[in-house]
């Protein structure tokens, strides 16, 4: 006699081949949020339902978008789709989804974007565009975005910032442009952003600044400027910034340095790690003001005068120098 199994075999075979293999990260009937990150993945999931608030494929094969990829969304905040191998945006992508408020786009391949990307997402909050292959900022893109408060385009080949690009986003609070490659920053690139607070340039081979670069800033609080090639600041230039609290110098080519009067509150975070300072009266007498709150690590020495070449900064800050007399603004100068 034939056993069961053996019977029922023959006669499920054709069934189930017939089903193909299994889709991956199939969408749920009526779920808010959908996360795949199958790295066999190479197309947009269709079928989400119309009550997904968040949808998040991430670490897959996605190559690219149609444009009607998120059509029947309406109520879609969140759209996270980093560490994909998206080499384009199609432009009308994000017209059905006029709710989003998050886009994240980081670890991709995109060279550009079309100019009216961004024309249907006026309520946008977040947008994320670190870690792709950015050469140049379109002004178009921001036109739309009045609500936008984090914009994050670290790590692209941005080789400047033209100005005005950003003068739309007036809510913005938040600018990362670390990592480019911009060896300057033109006057007036920063011009609209009367409400950031967070600025960071770090990694950037900047050899110099504007004197006006922070006079459209006024509200910024931590600004970032290690590991460029800093040689010498514009007199003056940290003068708007009275709500400055952490202001980091750090691996530049410094060798002076000035700073406005405080206004009362916090103390400033200052750190001049791995500068070739010139430990003068003036920065010695600026430097005993911002302690506690000053990092040097012991890598940081005094370039000049002879008799302090080679030694720590922060120690000779701290000893003071027998040669420098008190002035009435708190700054020493040299005996004749």
């Amino acid at each position: 006699m034939t056993p069961p199994s053996r019977i029922l075999l023959p006669l499920l075979l054709p069934a189930l081949l017939a089903l193909g293999p299994a889709t991956p990260c199939s969408p749920r009937p009526n779920a808010t949020r959908f996360v795949c990150t199958e790295p066999t993945l190479s197309t947009f999931p269709a079928g989400l339902p119309p009550t997904t608030a968040a949808v998040s494929v991430e670490f897959t094969a996605l190559a690219a978008l149609v444009p009607a990829a998120l059509a029947g969304l309406p109520r879609l905040q969140e759209l996270h789709l980093s560490s994909n191998r998206l080499a384009a945006l199609p432009e009308g992508l994000l017209r059905p989804v006029p709710a989003l408020r998050v886009l994240d786009l980081t670890n991709n391949l995109l060279a550009d974007l079309p100019a009216d990307v961004f024309a249907a997402a006026g309520r946008l909050r977040h947008l994320v565009l670190q870690g792709n292959r950015l050469r140049a900022l379109r002004p178009a893109w921001f036109r739309h975005l009045p609500r936008l408060r984090w914009l994050d385009l670290a790590a692209n080949e941005l080789a400047e910032v033209p100005p005005e690009v950003f003068r739309p986003l007036r809510s913005l609070r938040s600018l990362d442009l670390s990592r480019n490659r911009l060896a300057s920053l033109a006057p007036g690139a920063l011009a609209g952003l009367r409400a950031l607070e967070q600025l960071d340039l770090e990694g950037n081979g900047l050899g110099t600044l504007p004197p006006a670069a922070f006079a459209s800033t006024p509200a910024l609080r931590l600004l970032f400027l290690q590991n460029n090639e800093l040689r010498e600041l514009p007199a003056g230039i940290f003068v708007p910034l009275r709500h400055l609290r952490v202001l980091d110098l750090a691996r530049n080519r410094l060798r002076a340095l000035e700073l406005p009067p405080r206004p009362p509150g916090p103390a400033l975070d200052l750190d001049i790690s791995g500068n070739p300072w010139g430990c003068e009266c003036p920065l010695l007498a600026l430097l005993r003001r911002a302690a506690p709150r000053l990092t040097a690590t012991r890598d940081t020495l005094c370039a000049s005068p002879a008799r302090y070449r080679g030694q720590e900064v922060a120690s000779v800050s701290r000893a003071g120098d027998a040669g420098c007399e008190p002035e009435g603004d708190g700054q020493r100068s040299p005996d004749p």
